[in-house]
């Protein structure tokens, strides 16, 4: 028996209500990570796994962590730099900082990422006056510029072939760590272009239909759990380079869905 028209609104008005909450928290945390944004008194650290965290990246997730123990006490939440709370069936996933090399050298590509498992996806990059955001069922969208701007819906690209393709990637030696440099330039050699943007940028490329695959050979949970849900609901296919469609797999391809099969295959 399929779901009652009620019960579908009620349903709807909850997961409403979680990505009004959700870029509520991109916009407190745009307010923090802009306040420290070049700066020259931004106090950083190395963490043990040999990555830097500014105080930025710490205050935004304490930010949003003290937000959701108020609002939505009973879910989960997982963060890069506190760890996970609670085993609740529904669980955000926060990257404060996402590009954390690029944030502290001044470089504008950074965002904050929220998702709410593989319901809601928010990635909110305030340098570039860019924000992508989606709740599963509901499309993906884009803002260019402030909070006044008018959002717009985004779609993958409908390129079929990789030689007219553009790649995009984070850096070729995280693919030779892992013995894939080869593999990974053979497949960059193949397509129309090729440009090391990195990070969610690549992946917000591929949802907008600017770009049609982005590959990551290593990454978090909280660097894909909000990319995922946006690329998917842009009309793309997210994965592992094993194939897995999950966010927590350890690696990542979002491509425009048309290119997704050729690309793993490019990995084998």
């Amino acid at each position: 028996m399929g779901e009652t028209p009620a019960l579908l609104t009620l349903q709807s008005a909850r997961v409403n209500a979680d990505l009004r909450l959700a870029l509520s928290l991109a916009d407190a945390a745009d307010e923090i990570t802009m306040r420290h944004f070049q700066s020259v008194t931004l106090s950083v650290r190395t963490k043990n796994d040999r990555t830097p965290v500014s105080e930025a990246d710490e205050a935004v997730e304490r930010m949003i962590r003290e937000r959701l123990e108020r609002e939505r006490p009973d879910d989960g939440i997982l963060g890069e730099e506190f760890g996970a709370r609670g085993e609740a069936e529904r669980r955000w996933i926060i990257d404060p900082i996402d590009a954390t090399k690029n944030y502290i050298r001044g470089i504008p590509v950074f965002a904050t990422l929220i998702a709410l498992d593989e319901r809601i996806g928010v990635v909110s990059a305030p340098a570039m006056g860019r924000r992508w955001w989606a709740s599963r069922g509901e499309g993906a969208f884009c803002r260019d510029g402030g909070a006044a701007s008018q959002a717009r819906a985004i779609h993958v690209s409908a390129i079929a072939e990789i030689d007219d393709a553009q790649l995009c990637y984070d850096d070729v030696p995280g693919f030779d760590k892992r013995d894939l440099g080869g593999k990974f330039l053979a497949l960059a050699r193949r397509c129309a272009r090729s440009r090391g943007f990195g990070d969610f940028w690549s992946h917000m490329l591929v949802a907008e239909g600017a770009a049609e695959i982005a590959v990551e050979p290593e990454v978090a949970h909280w660097d894909m759990a909000a990319v995922k849900v946006i690329v998917e609901e842009a009309g793309g296919r997210f994965t592992n380079l094993r194939g897995e469609a999950r966010a927590d797999g350890g690696s990542g391809i979002s491509t425009n869905g048309l290119l997704h099969g050729d690309v793993l295959r490019a990995f084998v």
